[in-house]
């Protein structure tokens, strides 16, 4: 046994940038393939504004998260926001939708709802990833030790490996199981900021796969 603190309450090497890179990609190519009805207009700007963004990101900091700039900051911040915009129009877009009851293809209802569900999963993962405690490069360089997330870890340190630190992987989990169980599970929310953002994403999780799954069977029929 070692009395040194486990790695997420010291500074230790930041996490490599690609996990959530490739996370923000996806995103990008899911809202190229929302149908043109759901998306905003024109249907380019919005992946085009955060490709942008990212690459900015990546030609200042292109490696591993553990230098904290406010450049850097406000661009990753400025990429999450325009995301998000962009899931809120094409939910808002496929709730009016099927409410209406314009869409009739079964198949396309599913696909639909799945994207904007992935794209929804993807979203709140990247904002937990940036906002617990200060962000990964805060989190690297230890300066805020009290978490907004209680991961398991955390609670059972004889369980894990010494040098265990959340990483992107370990938010996107906890954004996908959010989506599914519509409610925590093995990780608790302790701000109040981090409950609020989990309602929001249960909400419109929940609101997709009813609405989607409803005006699909209902299409069947």
């Amino acid at each position: 046994m070692t009395d040194q603190p486990p790695a997420w309450k010291r500074p230790h090497q930041g996490e490599h940038r690609w996990p959530v890179a490739l996370a923000i990609a996806v995103a990008v190519v899911l809202q190229f393939l929302t149908p043109q009805e759901l998306a905003f207009h024109p249907k380019w700007v919005l992946p085009a504004v955060e490709v942008a963004l990212l690459l900015g990101v990546l030609v200042v900091n292109p490696f591993r998260i553990d230098r904290e700039s406010a450049l850097l900051r406000t661009l990753g911040v400025a990429l999450v926001c325009v995301a998000t915009l962009a899931l809120l129009w094409s939910t808002g877009r496929l709730v009016l939708v099927l409410v209406r009851g314009h869409q009739a293809d079964p198949g396309k209802v599913l696909l639909s709802g799945g994207i904007i569900w992935l794209t929804n999963v993807i979203v709140f993962s990247i904002w937990y990833w940036l906002t617990d405690r200060g962000g990964p490069a805060a989190r690297a360089n230890a300066r805020k030790i009290m978490p907004e997330f209680l991961f398991p870890q955390m609670t059972t340190p004889e369980l894990t490996h010494h040098e265990w630190r959340p990483l992107y992987l370990d938010y996107f989990y906890l954004a996908f199981t959010n989506s599914t169980a519509f409610s925590p599970t093995d990780t608790m929310p302790l701000a109040r900021w981090a409950k609020a953002a989990m309602t929001v994403q249960s909400c419109m999780s929940f609101l997709i796969v009813i609405l989607v799954v409803a005006r699909a069977v209902n299409t069947l029929n």
